[in-house]
C-alpha cells in the first residue's frame, strides 16, 4: 500500500489510435499496480474521443499511445472536465508527440538530433540512403521505414505519406539503440534494445519477441552520464511533466543522438520505463502509485 492524495481513479486505455492494442495493455497492467497500491480503479476502454467516466473519479491516469492520447488532446479535455490527469500537459504532449516540433525545440536548445529534412514530395529529398522515413505523428514504429537502397525509398515514402502529408526524413545511424526513463526528477538506468533484425520496427517490438534487452546497458560510466544527462536536458526543453522516455541512437563513435520523447510509453510490466525503474529498484505497483500521485490539472 502506499501513501495516497486520491482514492477512486481512472486508467483510461485502448484509444483510437494505431496504438489501441498496445494501450488496452498498458492500461491493464496500470490498472492492476494501482489496485494492489490500494487504489479503487475503473478502468475506462476510450473508444471515441466523446468519452464519458464514472461519477465520482477523483483523478486519471492517461495510458494512452498515439493520437488522442500522447498528442495534448486527451489533456485538454481532461483540463476541461477539471479532472488531475497524470504525465505532460497538453501543449508539451503536442510537441513531444509530433517530430518534426520536437525536432525544432531540440535543435534550439543544442541537442543532438540526426541530420534530418521534412518533405511533401519525394522528389524534393537532398540526403541520400541510408536513411529512415518517418511519419511525423505516429507512435511504436508505425508508417516508419528503414531505406538501405535507393530502390525503396518510394515505397517508403508513399507508405509513410499514408499517416501524415509531410514526411520526416532522417540519415539513418548506425550503431546502439539506447532508451533513458525520467520518473519523477529522477533519470533511470540506460536500456539498451537489440532486435534480431537491424532495424527496431513495429514487428520487433511487439511481434516477433526475438529483441533482447540490457539493463543497464554495458556501457561506460563517462557515456551512461552523458545519455543520461541528455535525456533529462531534453525532458526539460520540452516542458514534460512526471513521466517519459527518450529514446536515442549511438554511434559506433559513441555520439549520441536524440530521436524523440514518449510523453506515454509503454507501461506493462516487462515494458522498458517499467525495467528500468526494476533496476534502480522501484516496483511496478510502486512506479505506477508514484506517478499517480503526482496527478494534476
Amino acid at each position: 500500500m502506499c501513501a495516497r492524495r486520491f482514492s477512486k481513479v481512472a486508467v483510461l486505455m485502448g484509444g483510437i489510435s494505431s496504438e489501441r492494442a498496445v494501450s488496452l495493455k498498458s492500461g491493464e497492467a496500470i490498472a492492476q499496480g494501482l489496485r494492489d497500491g490500494g487504489y479503487e480503479v475503473t478502468e475506462v476502454d476510450v473508444v471515441s474521443e466523446d468519452f464519458q467516466l464514472p461519477d465520482g473519479i477523483e483523478a486519471v491516469f492517461v495510458a494512452l499511445h498515439g493520437r488522442f492520447g500522447e498528442d495534448g488532446g486527451i489533456q485538454s479535455r481532461l483540463r476541461e472536465m477539471k479532472l488531475p490527469f497524470t504525465g505532460s500537459g497538453p501543449e508539451s504532449s503536442r510537441i513531444s508527440f509530433d517530430k518534426i516540433l520536437t525536432r525544432r525545440v531540440l535543435e534550439e536548445n543544442g541537442i543532438p538530433v540526426a541530420p534530418g529534412e521534412v518533405l511533401q514530395c519525394s522528389m524534393d529529398r537532398k540526403l541520400g540512403v541510408p536513411l529512415v522515413v518517418k511519419p511525423p505523428r505516429e507512435g511504436s514504429s508505425v508508417g516508419c521505414h528503414l531505406v538501405v537502397e535507393e530502390a525503396g525509398f518510394g515505397e517508403a515514402f508513399a507508405d509513410a505519406q499514408q499517416y501524415s502529408e509531410e514526411v520526416l526524413v532522417e540519415e539513418y545511424i548506425p550503431g546502439r539503440e539506447l532508451t533513458v526513463g525520467v520518473v519523477n526528477g529522477r533519470v533511470l538506468p540506460v536500456v539498451e534494445i537489440i532486435p534480431e533484425s537491424e532495424w527496431y520496427d513495429f514487428e520487433a517490438k511487439y511481434v516477433t519477441g526475438d529483441t533482447h534487452y540490457v539493463c543497464p546497458a554495458e556501457l561506460g560510466a563517462e557515456i551512461t552520464a552523458d545519455l543520461q544527462a541528455l535525456a533529462l536536458r531534453t525532458f526539460r526543453a520540452l516542458e514534460a511533466d512526471t513521466f517519459g522516455r527518450v529514446d536515442f541512437r549511438l554511434s559506433p563513435e559513441n555520439r549520441p543522438y536524440v530521436l524523440e520523447l514518449n510523453a506515454i510509453p509503454g507501461f506493462t510490466a516487462t515494458s522498458l520505463l517499467p525495467k528500468a525503474a526494476g533496476a534502480a529498484g522501484v516496483g511496478f505497483s510502486e512506479l505506477c502509485c508514484s506517478i499517480m500521485e503526482r496527478a494534476h490539472l
